[in-house]
């Protein structure tokens, strides 16, 4: 009697649970027409909605925030228009949207908190990958890597190698305010003097006069720089002696966007159009005749 008694109360204990745990489900359900949506349904398709993906798309345009200056991603030639590297993979990832391309000059400095108060969808600005600013934005992934290197005055030629020989109080060096370059001198370089500039240009040339032993800053810029005005004031140390992944940056909390931008440069980059842009900008410099 006792095996009896326990053989039916188990599993009527069983369906009773399975009741309870159906009647529960119902309650977490809605109709919508003819479908049954749940709370589940409902928190993505919030997501969907607030995506900046989804905006980009319901407003016709992709706003593209960057600070024009930085040779060659971002500038301005000759007739005011935009042009550069970023310039040129902006236009295609608005195309591949199917959106217009708005272009949204920014000072640097100001560049972080811009995107994050949503004056524009993205950053593309050449920016490197770093763990501070990781904190408060995201990246796609990196779609060019680049490191620091040095132009350093004529009257050091032979004299200075590499940046271990500038880690001393006597030499002065340059680089652009709140950039990796000034954090690579402060981090690898720190008994150096430094001296910082609201601009690349401004930096570089105070080596070109004189005025300082070294200017330290990304591989393409310091190239672009030494075709400029490097000839017979430069020397060019042009092996980078940092890591730095260059990415896109958008807001916090918008996985849809990463997804697509991520899919969109491994695109790009296996079908041609990354190559014709980086052998453009980046491998030539035909283009600086336009923007000087």
């Amino acid at each position: 009697m006792k095996k009896f008694f326990k053989l039916t109360w188990v599993p009527a204990a069983i369906i009773l649970s399975l009741l309870l745990v159906s009647g529960c489900g119902n309650k977490e359900e809605k109709k919508t027409g003819s479908q049954t949506v749940t709370s589940g349904d409902s928190v993505r398709m919030q997501l969907v909605k607030q995506s900046t993906l989804e905006q980009i798309l319901q407003r016709g345009e992709l706003r593209v925030g960057f600070e024009a200056g930085y040779m060659p991603f971002e500038m301005t030639d000759k007739n005011g228009n935009f042009v550069g590297f970023d310039i040129d993979i902006a236009k295609e990832m608005a195309q591949a949207l199917g959106v217009k391309f708005v272009p949204v000059n920014t000072a640097w400095d100001g560049i972080i908190p811009s995107l994050i108060t949503e004056k524009f969808d993205i950053i593309m600005s050449g920016m490197t990958v770093t763990q501070e600013r990781n904190l408060k934005i995201n990246f796609a992934d990196p779609n060019i890597v680049v490191g620091q290197t040095i132009l350093i005055n004529k009257k050091h030629k032979g004299a200075i190698k590499s940046y271990k020989d500038l880690n001393n109080p006597k030499y002065t060096i340059t680089s652009k305010l709140g950039t990796t370059g000034e954090q690579a001198v402060k981090r690898v370089i720190p008994k150096a003097t430094y001296k910082s500039f609201e601009t690349e240009p401004e930096a570089a040339l105070e080596v070109v006069n004189g005025k300082a032993d070294a200017f330290v800053y990304d591989l393409p810029y310091c190239v672009v720089f030494m075709a400029q005005q490097g000839a017979g004031n430069l020397i060019f140390l042009d092996t980078p002696f940092t890591y730095e992944p260059l990415a896109w940056a958008v807001r916090k909390g918008d996985p849809d966007f990463i997804n697509w931008l991520n899919n969109f440069l491994r695109q790009i980059k296996n079908d041609g159009r990354y190559d014709k842009v980086y052998d453009k900008w980046i491998k030539n410099t035909d283009w600086i005749k336009d923007v000087q």
